[in-house]
Formats: C-alpha cells, structure tokens, sequence
C-alpha cells in the first residue's frame, strides 16, 4: 500500500526555469548529511498502512547512509501535558491520544519494531510538529555539533509532523529533501499537496532510490 505520488509536470517545468535544472541539489556529501525519520512509532504504523509500506525504503536508507558516515536521527513525539490551547483546539479527550502517541519506554524501544538502531544514532523527542523547532527539539543543535548541513526527511505523516520539520528545516538555512516514497500521509492527495509546497518552495523531492545516487 504505496501513495501514487506525483509532482505536476508545470512545477517541474517551472523549477527548471527559474534554476536551469529539475532537482535543486545534484549531489549530498554523506558526512555532512542526516536521515531524519520522523514519528514512525506504532500508534501511527499499526493504523495506516501507507506508514507500514515505507518502512523498507526508511531502513534501506538508514544503513545506506551510515555506512557511508553520515547521521540517521529517531524523532520521537514528546509526551508533555497537553496546553490549555491544545485542550481547546482538540477537545480534552483526542489531546490526551495525542499526548500518548510517542508511547512509553526508553525512546529506542518506543520506535516501530522493523527498524534496526545504531548506537551511534541520534534517538530525541521533539515538543512541536517539527523537528526543528527552536526549544522545542534537541535536533537542531546536536545535528550542528555533527556539522550537518543537509537533511533528508522521510516518516509520517507527511503533511504534519514531516512537513513542518522540512519547512523549519529549511528556515534554519539546510538543504532539505523530502523522500516521496519514504514519507506517509492517510491519503495520496494529502501526501502530495506537502510534496508540492516543499517541491515548490522549501527544498526537492526525490525518490529513495535518487537519494542513493545523490549520496554515492
């Protein structure tokens, strides 16, 4: 179960004239590269299986990329007390499912069971949407003591927690690229509303397969 993703061909067309090619960036050096998985816990994978589906792409990426040096990094939703304005927002009772969505545990067995960990990645929670946050999310500040200056996005759900990582991402001055079959929504024209807007304005989309070439 795979979103049918697609980018209009007039966005493509409008990209190369403005830049002279399709694809913004034409090579990542690994070192300075971070996998950036986003939310991929059971409360979303057990109920979507646009979620499960990615898994393969995410892990294949993941090894391929420390391998070759460079950072894969777990977000985690954070558990805070839901706000007074987020009570408000979502009513009390879906506030607390969400306050719960990051399930419980250390952080590295609270990720989708499929996925294998090194010790040398970064596992944090975030306290917002996005993963790059300022003060609500260690991200930023431990993938600058790595010197990374590119980010790959990939997790669910694309039109969330993944769209507003790449969208801060990119405020933050990365590169950003957002893998069009490693990232899940609910339903394909949600996951390709976000890969417009990033396409269009934050950074590029790419396949899984593409984001190999550009790092090897």
């Amino acid at each position: 179960m795979t979103h049918a993703w697609r980018i209009e061909d007039r966005e493509y067309r409008r990209q190369e004239q403005r830049r002279g090619r399709r694809h913004a960036y034409t090579r990542l050096a690994p070192a300075a590269t971070a996998l950036v998985v986003v939310d991929m816990v059971p409360f979303f994978a057990e109920e979507n299986g646009y979620v499960r589906a990615i898994v393969p792409n995410i892990a294949r990426l993941a090894a391929s990329l420390r391998a070759l040096g460079g950072t894969v990094a777990w977000v985690l939703p954070g558990v805070p007390e839901p706000s007074a304005v987020r009570t408000e927002f979502y009513g009390a009772e879906q506030a607390e499912v969400f306050r719960l969505s990051g399930g419980e545990g250390a952080p590295r067995d609270r990720l989708w069971h499929e996925f294998e960990v090194d010790d040398a990645d970064l596992i944090v929670e975030k306290f917002a949407t996005s993963a790059f946050f300022p003060g609500l999310s260690p991200l930023p500040g431990l993938l600058e003591a790595r010197g990374i200056e590119n980010v790959i996005v990939t997790g669910t759900v694309t039109n969330v927690c993944c769209e507003a990582s790449a969208r801060d991402a990119a405020t933050l001055g990365y590169r950003v690229v957002m893998v069009a079959d490693a990232n899940a929504a609910r339903r394909d024209e949600d996951h390709n509303a976000t890969l417009y807007t990033i396409y269009r304005t934050y950074g590029d989309v790419r396949t899984t397969g593409e984001v190999l070439e550009l790092l090897t």
